[in-house]
Order: C-alpha cells, then structure tokens, then sequence
C-alpha cells in the first residue's frame, strides 16, 4: 500500500523513522536572522536539536487506507443521520477525505467552476460510491492529483455551458432517488460556498449542514491522527522551552518569534502562527500590539504558538519568567520578591488550578460546557472572573480550531473517547499582564484525558 502525506505539506518538510526508531529530518528553509540575532538562534537550535527530536516518532504519513476508512464511516454515518450524501468542495475536509486542499486544486484563486466530491450513503460492509463533479476540461488534471483511492476516481464531467447542478442531479448516482420522486438529501459543510450551496438547493437537492453522526466522524481521530498530533504538539512546547533558554535582557516580542519560528523549522514543524507578548501586551490574549517591547528580568512572558506536521496543527500556550530571572531557592528569597512578581504568580497558580480542573471533567459523556464552567468556576472564585474573557477550548486536528467547542453555551455537545481537545484557560488584567496555559488533550473512555504535549508546565519557571 502506498502512502500519502495529507494536508499542506511544505517542500521541505521531510520527517523519517529508520529501522532502529531513530528520528531523522532536513528540516525546513529558515528564516534569515539579524547577526544580532544568531547566537540566540544558534543557542535555541541546539537545545532542540540536543532532544534527538525524539517527539516526532510517533508521527508517520498517512496509508491509503487511511482514507478508505475514513470515507467508510462517512457513508455509514450518512445511513446513520437519513440522509443519501455528502458533498464537499477543496478544504479542510476535502482534505480530510482525500488528501487535496483548496490551494491545491486552485493554485491562483477560488474560482467559479465546482470541483465536488460526492460521497454516497452505504450501510456498514458495503464499499461507498464516491465520485467527482468536475469541469470537463479539468477532468486529467483531477486525475493527475493522485487522490488516495484504490481504484480509478469516478468523473461526472459538465462542459462550460451547461449547469453543473443539474448535471449531478440527473447523473447516476442519484437516479434512484430521483426515480423515486424525491429530493435527494445531502449534507454540506461548512467551508461549502454559498454560492454553491444555493446552486444545489436552486437545482433539485434538500440541502442541510453538518451535524450529526457524519460531523462526528472528523471530530474522532485514529491512532495514526492520535500520533502526529502528539508529535507536533510536544515538538512544539520543547521547541519553547528550548528556546526559552537562550533569552537575554533587552530582547523584543517580534525577535522572539522569529528565533521560536526557526526553532520549530529545524525540526521539520513548519510555524503559522506565533504570538509572543510580554506582560502589558499579553492583557489582550491575541495581542495586536507592536512586538516592540523588550524583555525584562521581572517580565511575564506569554507565548502562543502553532505549526503543522503532515498536515495536523499544534496549538500550545506557555507563560513564565525569563531564565536570567532566576528562581527563589528558599523562603526568605521568595518573599524579597515584588509585589508585582507575588501578583503574577498567584495568577499563575490560579490558571493552572483553572486547566486542572477543566481536565477532571474532560473524559467521556461529559458535555462540553462542562469543561469550560470546571475551569471557570476556579477562577471565578479566585475573584478573576471579569479577566477570563473566552472560552476553555476547543477540537483541534487538521485545523487548529475544529468543533465542538467547549464554552459555557455548548450543553448539547457531548465528548466522545478519541476526541482531541484544547484546554487554554486564562486571567488577562489590562495594562499588567496576561497568563494563559493551553496544553491538547485526548479524551479516553473510562479515565482522564491523555496530554499529546509531552507534559504540562510545572511552574513560571518551568513551562
């Protein structure tokens, strides 16, 4: 069986396991660095590298059959929910089915012309019919794609002129249902265009949006999914505190980012979000500030930050004192702190009171409010209630942000074992400092939830 690596891989991420489990990768092209800059980088670089990368064995590119099974419980989750298919166009769930993003099929643009998958309901044993609605004049290059299916991909090909709706209605794999005199019934999601979405409701489809037992089908990951999201969000908190290591006095937000950036590409994650704030500026939990302030001894520095690997999103939050601010070795030491360093360590301890609590309730048939209001009950008792301005969390996968959302409103959503969850509670206290720790998690059938970020932070001096 062939393998395919899903999602929007870099050209040079490259991520290999010898025979004797040893981890081997070239890398991504780094970012050009200031010469101020590079024994910093340097310095960051070593420490990761000093790990033998031995975070990313878990990860492995994705078989063909992979995405078999994956449109197997599809159609049978279809049966599940009544309905006769499921339709999507290039995305993130495209992607998740067969393997091709939206910048993959449109290299320049989102365009006009409908390039949809379909995926037919089954029952349980049966192999789904899946077919492609397409441009007559794109069909090679679909083909050319090398989607991972076993068999020749199946086309139904409409010419420029012609409606394409209309086309996939008359077209064989809803003939029955339309024979019958029914509307076929068929799910979208939501990345399906409007546009597009009201063409197949205009043109003869009973169109509804995801939900149900098919929404559920994405939201619960396989061991091969548990594996990578495990490498690339451990790989993604050593390469923090690697770097972590290396900061001196004087240093500004946006430097930061850059040597954690290139940290994370040397070990073949490619970053695409990195938010790195420094006590005032991490009062609003997505700055917006200028990534000029420059780092002190008493600084609280937060840093949020997420990459991909094969395809799958890290998303790991860290906040603590820089290494040059060293730790009180005993009381006396402790209480010479300033108030304002006593001030940001109680906060510190509170939001992780916060996290572990979310955590106790984090386990199977627990609704995802549930979560949230765990987390949110510790700090609003602490007296911080006004500062936890979001949510506790959220699914993540092939995107950072995936349902079902865990917030204090979601009472209908109930966790299932195999879930992979954020937990990322936070006090932000304007014009002082902001604290957040978002550690990703696995939801497990009869037990607390499993950390896919090696561990959690152990202090302000050890995230």
């Amino acid at each position: 069986m062939s393998t395919l690596l899903l999602g929007m891989m870099s050209p040079g991420e490259i991520v290999s396991i010898d025979n004797h489990n040893n981890v081997h990768t070239s890398g991504l092209p780094l970012k050009p660095v200031p010469q101020d800059l590079q024994h910093f980088q340097d310095c960051s670089i070593a420490n990761i590298r000093a790990t033998n990368l031995t975070f990313l064995k878990t990860a492995h590119p994705l078989l063909v059959s992979e995405f078999v099974g994956r449109r197997n419980r599809l159609a049978h989750a279809l049966v599940e929910d009544g309905l006769d298919a499921f339709i999507v166009e290039p995305g993130y769930t495209f992607s998740y089915y067969a393997n091709i993003t939206q910048q993959q099929w449109e290299v320049w643009e989102p365009e006009e012309r409908p390039f949809l998958m379909v995926v037919q309901s089954a029952a349980a044993g049966t192999e789904p019919n899946v077919t492609f609605l397409v441009p007559s004049f794109e069909e090679e290059r679909a083909r050319l794609l090398g989607m991972p299916f076993e068999h020749r991909i199946e086309a139904i090909t409409y010419e420029e002129h012609w409606n394409p709706y209309s086309t996939l209605l008359e077209s064989p794999p809803f003939a029955a249902t339309i024979a019958s005199g029914r509307r076929p019934k068929i799910m979208v999601d939501e990345e399906m265009r409007d546009f597009i979405s009201r063409g197949l409701s205009d043109n003869g489809f009973d169109v509804v949006g995801l939900g149900g037992t098919v929404e559920q089908v994405r939201q619960t990951k396989s061991e091969a999914e548990i594996g990578i999201l495990r490498a690339v969000n451990t790989g993604t908190v050593e390469a923090v505190r690697a770097m972590r290591e290396c900061l001196t006095p004087g240093l500004a937000e946006d430097e930061v980012m850059l040597v954690l950036d290139n940290t994370l590409r040397t070990t073949g994650l490619d970053p695409f979000f990195d938010i790195v704030l420094f006590d005032e500026d991490a009062s609003n939990p997505h700055g917006g500030t200028d990534g000029a302030k420059n780092l002190e001894a008493e600084t609280m520095v937060l840093i949020d930050v997420g990459a991909h690997l094969f395809g799958y999103s890290s998303d790991i939050c860290r906040s603590f004192f820089p290494p040059f601010f060293k730790k009180p070795e005993s009381a006396e030491q402790y209480e010479a702190l300033g108030g304002s360093t006593h001030h940001k360590l109680d906060v510190w301890d509170i939001v992780f009171e916060a996290q572990t609590a979310s955590l106790a309730v984090l386990h199977e048939n627990s609704s995802a409010a549930a979560v949230d209001i765990a987390a949110r009950t510790v700090i609003e008792t602490a007296g911080y209630g006004d500062a936890f301005t979001h949510r506790v969390g959220h699914g993540i996968g092939i995107k950072a942000h995936e349902s079902q959302y865990l917030h204090k409103g979601n009472v209908n959503a109930t966790l299932k074992a195999g879930m992979t969850f954020t937990s990322e509670p936070g006090i932000y206290l304007v014009d002082k400092f902001g604290v957040r720790h978002e550690d990703v998690l696995l939801v497990r059938e009869s037990s607390l939830p499993e950390l896919l970020t090696g561990r959690r932070a152990k202090s302000a001096w050890e995230p």
